[in-house]
């Protein structure tokens, strides 16, 4: 994008994805363009206000555009909000206007301010009290307001079965009940979401330090639940 002799680039090899029929053979628009996939841009502790504008790179002498307007026709997900090191009152504020007028200024390093579109959707996912962050007006600015509770057993099994699909290691039933009578019920332990993911990249690291390939065994389930789960 070029705004008044400035350049600002917002293709993201990270971040986007190209859409299918985006090739030399296919491409029928300007070549300066990469046409994508929607994005979905996820951003965790290392969100500033800072990332929230233009970066002017020295050596290349063009801007690289912060996470929203990468983000522009997709979803933003602010993932652990409220763990930042900038306050959430702060990047909240930020906000309020892009909300609120669906535009965002932004502002080059001769401190001319440029507006830019915001057709973004912005998910703010954290574990801590609503009421912890921000206050009751802020609340109002976003509308939707969905609470993610642990899943059920068939919901927690279905997540297991995908995320073993995923990392390719093969599902079997039994390790799987074996690893919730062991390790749920027996020690009254609460079921989350992520568990899956985290202990099967768990059973996958143990097994390719081992040298044998990952499975549902007793034994791997054992040494990865050992090392995943602490007794606060």
């Amino acid at each position: 994008m070029e705004v008044g002799g400035h350049v600002i680039r917002i293709f993201d090899y990270v971040n986007h994805v190209l859409a299918e029929d985006e090739s030399s053979a296919n491409r029928t628009h300007d070549p300066r363009w990469m046409r994508i996939q929607r994005p979905v841009i996820t951003v965790g502790g290392e969100l500033t206000l800072e990332t929230l504008d233009l970066v002017y790179d020295e050596n290349s002498k063009y801007y690289k555009a912060p996470f929203q307007v990468k983000a522009n026709g997709g979803m933003l997900l602010i993932d652990d909000f409220g763990r930042q090191q900038v306050r959430p009152r702060d990047l909240l504020n930020r906000w309020i206007v892009p909300l609120e007028k669906r535009v965002d200024y932004l502002t080059l390093h001769t401190g001319r301010k440029i507006e830019v579109p915001f057709e973004v959707l912005i998910v703010f996912a954290t574990n801590l009290a609503p009421r912890d962050l921000v206050d009751e007006a802020f609340l109002r600015r976003i509308r939707h307001k969905i609470e993610i509770k642990d899943p059920t057993w068939d919901e927690y099994r279905e997540i297991f079965r995908r995320v073993c699909t995923k990392k390719d290691v093969p599902f079997d039933s039994r390790g799987l009940a074996y690893l919730i009578q062991e390790h749920y019920l027996k020690p009254n332990r609460a079921k989350r979401a992520c568990h899956p993911r985290d202990i099967v990249d768990q059973l996958c690291d143990i097994a390719r330090y081992l040298s044998v390939p990952p499975a549902l065994s007793q034994d791997l389930i054992d040494r990865a639940c050992n090392g995943y789960f602490v007794e606060i």
